[in-house]
Parts: C-alpha cells; structure tokens; sequence
C-alpha cells in the first residue's frame, strides 16, 4: 500500500514540475529524497533522563528508533564533553517520509500556535528546506499529559531540486502551507 502523497507525486506533481521547468525528461523533475527530524537535547548533560524522554518522543513521531548524536568538541562553557550525548536524529525515507509529511502538513502545523504559514526563506540554496518547529507537542502522537518538558527539533526536508526557485515550486505542489 502506498501513501497518499506518493500517488500525487506521482500522477499530479511530476508532470507539473515537467510542464513548468521544461525538462526533457520526468526523471529531471526534483523529488523528495529524505527528511531528517532532529532534536538537540542541551539538558542531557546534566541529566540523561531527558536525553532518553526526547528519543521516545521521537520515536513517537517519526516511527522508527532515532540515532542518538553525540558532541563533537568539548566547550567548557556549556559543560560539554567530546562524546558526550546531546541530541536525537531520526531519517525518514520512502513511504515513512510521505507518511510524515503529510501528517505534518495536514495535521501538525495548522495546529501551531498563531500560525501564518512556514517561511519562504528557509531554502539554503541547493534545494533543501529547513523548518524549526518550537513545541513537539503539535503532533498528534504526543500526549500533553505525559510531556515533562517542551522541546522544538529541526525539520530538515532533502530534495533532488538544483534550485530554491524549483524546490519551493516542489512543497508548494505537496501543500506546504507557505506563508503570504
């Protein structure tokens, strides 16, 4: 069974992407490749416990077991240590990655607080679009009762776009809620 926005990727964008762009080939249109999901826990330096609610969380979230990152240089300012574990990352690929997009753009961001759409500005320049999002609570999976601690995490969506111009055209096709 696959997912609903793969079926639309499939017989609705890529052809419009194709028509737009003037590729010569549908294997020239850009696709989503992968989207990283990644939440830095500062606190689990001085309590793992945290370290360990955030892998949970999302794992919730994303549906399959996080990798948990570990610091690459000591800061004694923050009370770092090289190696030590400060954050969870999770990479979604093929039907899981549809999967949580369209759950993120249908379900979870419209449940954000005063929200006008994600910002235009977030491309990088070879195609890739970031997204912050403060609270993990907007997911659907997460049960306000059971959350001790509100964490953001950093929503990194990977597209085979060369440009910006084509990557926004690629979201804005999937429904990304772009702001005016």
């Amino acid at each position: 069974m696959t997912s609903r926005l793969r079926e639309k990727f499939n017989s609705e964008i890529t052809p419009h992407m194709v028509e737009k762009f003037n590729y010569k080939s549908v294997m020239q249109a850009p696709k989503i490749d992968k989207i990283v999901l990644n939440m830095g826990v500062g606190d689990a330096v001085t309590n793992a416990k945290n370290l360990d609610e955030a892998v949970s969380e999302l794992a919730l979230i994303s549906g399959q077991k996080p990798l948990i990152t570990k610091a690459k240089k000591s800061i004694a300012g923050f009370r770092l240590r090289e190696g030590n574990a400060i954050g969870a990352k999770v990479t979604l690929r093929g039907d899981r990655m549809y999967d949580f997009l369209d759950k993120l753009i249908n379900v979870s961001l419209p449940r954000v607080r005063d929200f006008h759409g994600v910002s235009t500005r977030a491309f990088d320049g070879r195609g890739n679009y970031t997204l912050g999002v403060r609270e993990q609570l907007i997911f659907p999976e997460i049960d306000y009762d059971n959350v001790n601690r509100v964490r953001g995490m950093d929503i990194v969506i990977v597209t085979t776009a060369n440009t910006d111009e084509e990557s926004h055209e690629l979201l804005a096709q999937f429904g990304m809620p772009f702001a005016r």
